[in-house]
């Protein structure tokens, strides 16, 4: 068994945000000694899957679904699949922002709008921006098209 102390340092978490990981369910003491929570050691791996979960951009709410009744990992594959869409999404549209800044920067044209390669980036981002998720949702179908 480890104190909240000891499961803070060995696992980098805040003792606020592990009391509040608890009150959420997240993760759960097994005892109290004296005023302090005692954790049983597999409490380190489930807080390694919530800051995993974290990293990926899964909510709380999405993490605490992902673990069972008895408290072990019991995470839906699609839902890992859809993320990982996501992730690729994000990618492509920070590689294309990475290029149109990288060009805006050393383009020699006189003017960035007579720039042939600048009005196509500016139509590529357009395109993306019209048919990528509605902000907030995140979700695979729930893309929009605006015209």
């Amino acid at each position: 068994m480890m104190d909240i102390g000891e499961v803070a340092e060995r696992s980098g978490v805040l003792p606020s945000t592990l009391r509040y990981y608890e009150e959420v369910g997240l993760i759960r003491s097994i005892s109290r000694h004296g005023l302090r929570r005692q954790f049983d050691a597999d409490v380190l791996l489930k807080l390694s899957l919530i800051e995993l979960g974290k990293a990926a951009g899964f909510s709380l709410a999405e993490i605490a679904g992902m673990f069972g009744k008895d408290g072990r990992p019991n995470i839906p594959r699609d839902q890992l699949h859809a993320k990982a869409d996501d992730l690729q999404r994000q990618m492509l549209d920070l590689r294309m922002l990475r290029d149109a800044l990288r060009h805006v920067a050393e383009c020699p044209a006189p003017s960035h709008l007579e720039c042939p390669t600048f009005r196509k980036l500016l139509k590529a981002a357009t395109r993306r921006r019209l048919t990528r998720p509605a902000s907030g949702t995140g979700r695979r179908g729930s893309s929009r098209l605006v015209e």
